[in-house]
């Protein structure tokens, strides 16, 4: 029982880190008023390492071994485990569907930021379908939240790219 007990503590230590994971993974993200739609994918490539190297972790023999001493000893604390551990699970298939999904639009944003309006415009109905496609097939992605996000960055770098071309001319 004392080496249970210490286990238990090591997988409440554990819960709590990986509370906290989740938790800030879920917060607002402070961006700048003008960033693109680059740094969208960006962001989300950056979830979805997190969470894998997460979810290996949850995953490592280690980690296996204290879970089936705890099952053995029929702790209380692997039902918190086990949510969480599905809660990890769908945070990195979230980010892990929204990058394949924003990748199909990674072949617009060079158009985006370095094309002069008119051939930028060129552009914005295939963009556009894309991001129809997207919003109408992707399981997380579908939300207005996250399709607000994508079209301000994309209407961010549209405005960019106008202001560079102005400039310059």
């Amino acid at each position: 029982t004392e080496v249970t007990e210490k286990l238990e503590e090591v997988v409440m230590i554990w819960i709590k880190q990986i509370r906290q994971v989740l938790v800030e993974s879920e917060q607002m993200r402070r961006e700048a008023d003008d960033i693109g739609p680059s740094a969208e994918l960006e962001h989300w490539k950056t979830r979805m390492s997190s969470f894998n190297s997460l979810l290996d972790e949850i995953k490592s023999s280690r980690v296996k071994k204290i879970i089936s001493i705890l099952q053995a000893a029929r702790s209380k604390t692997l039902k918190q485990w086990k949510e969480l551990d599905g809660n990890i699970t769908i945070a990195a298939n979230e980010a892990k569907d929204n990058v394949r999904y924003l990748y199909t639009l990674d072949k617009f944003f060079g158009p985006l930021a370095k094309a002069s309006p008119v051939k930028m415009m060129e552009h914005v109905p295939s963009l556009m379908n894309t991001v129809c496609m997207i919003y109408c097939t992707s399981p997380y992605y579908n939300t207005s939240e996250r399709m607000t996000s994508l079209l301000l960055k994309i209407t961010n770098q549209m405005i960019n790219t106008c202001k560079t071309y102005l400039c310059e001319g």
